[in-house]
């Protein structure tokens, strides 16, 4: 009589191992939570490193002025501490302490991505967009103050309107004699002009480089690195033609056109958006130059 082991034994053991081996269900669970633990974790990590930054602040030093409230008559400085946050701009620790610890607090700002040219300041001894300048790449104290050269109205909001004369003054708008034969037909531009007149067209009318001028804060008729700059881009453009071109050149070669420029290019270090303002006044008056020689 022979013996034989039974099958079924195998396939117990074989059922008992599949049993014990986890499903795929299990393992995108388990994948899941390791997820989910790993984003805590990091969660925690961020909110830490936010407590840290928090317990750290930077001094504030803002110029101050009202003429219209009596004791604020007087020019001074108030010094705000503001907590810092990775990633703040001046424009945010001085709105900081305007909510936070005087609401008189007065500055001009707008779109906060440097392109209104409404919060142009002087910090730390130069001119400066606030909202495009970095508090980490400053040196404490930070010291706010108006743009030099302007009266100042109210804390750091200074009067622009001399300035907007100025810009006024060289008929900053596109000019033209000649039209397309449609009535919807451009008027193009070759792209080796639109190069040309690239970098001029991107002045945001926020004074900085006149502030900087030493020649515009003596001669306040001087027409200023942003007005001359402005009548560049439209001088230069093409399709303007060869008659307003002309005109342009009569206004900026004045006695207080481009002639009053003496090249400090303190103009062109200042300009938020790096126009390289110094070489187009310089190449207006080689313009202005051309325009006058006579061969007879």
């Amino acid at each position: 009589m022979s013996t034989q082991i039974p099958k079924q034994t195998d396939e117990s053991t074989e059922t008992d191992a599949e049993a014990d081996a986890p499903s795929k269900g299990d393992e995108r669970r388990a994948e899941k939570r390791r997820r989910a633990a790993e984003r805590r974790e990091e969660r925690q990590a961020e909110e830490a490193e936010r407590a840290a930054a928090a317990e750290e602040t930077v001094e504030l030093k803002v110029f101050r002025y009202d003429p219209e409230v009596e004791g604020k008559q007087e020019p001074r400085f108030d010094t705000f501490h503001v907590p810092f946050e990775k990633g703040m701009t001046v424009l945010d620790a001085l709105m900081y302490s305007r909510d936070t610890y005087d609401s008189s607090l007065t500055f001009r700002h707008s779109c906060r991505q440097a392109v209104c040219g409404s919060d142009a300041m002087f910090v730390n001894g130069g001119q400066k967009l606030a909202c495009k300048t970095q508090i980490s790449e400053l040196d404490e104290p930070i010291r706010v103050e108006p743009l030099p050269h302007a009266e100042v109205t109210k804390d750091l909001v200074v009067d622009m309107e001399h300035f907007y004369d100025q810009m006024e003054a060289v008929e900053p708008y596109f000019q033209t004699n000649e039209y397309p034969e449609g009535d919807l037909e451009e008027q193009r531009q070759t792209r080796e002009n639109r190069e040309k007149i690239k970098m001029s067209t991107r002045c945001i009318w926020c004074g900085a480089c006149m502030s900087s001028c030493n020649i515009a804060a003596g001669d306040n008729e001087y027409l200023g690195p942003a007005a001359i700059n402005k009548a560049y881009r439209f001088a230069m453009d093409e399709r303007e033609g060869e008659d307003l071109k002309q005109k342009r050149l009569e206004i900026i070669e004045q006695e207080h056109g481009v002639w009053r420029c003496q090249t400090q290019f303190s103009c062109t270090e200042v300009c938020p958006k790096d126009i390289p303002l110094t070489e187009h006044i310089q190449e207006l008056k080689r313009e202005a130059v051309k325009n006058n020689l006579k061969f007879w």
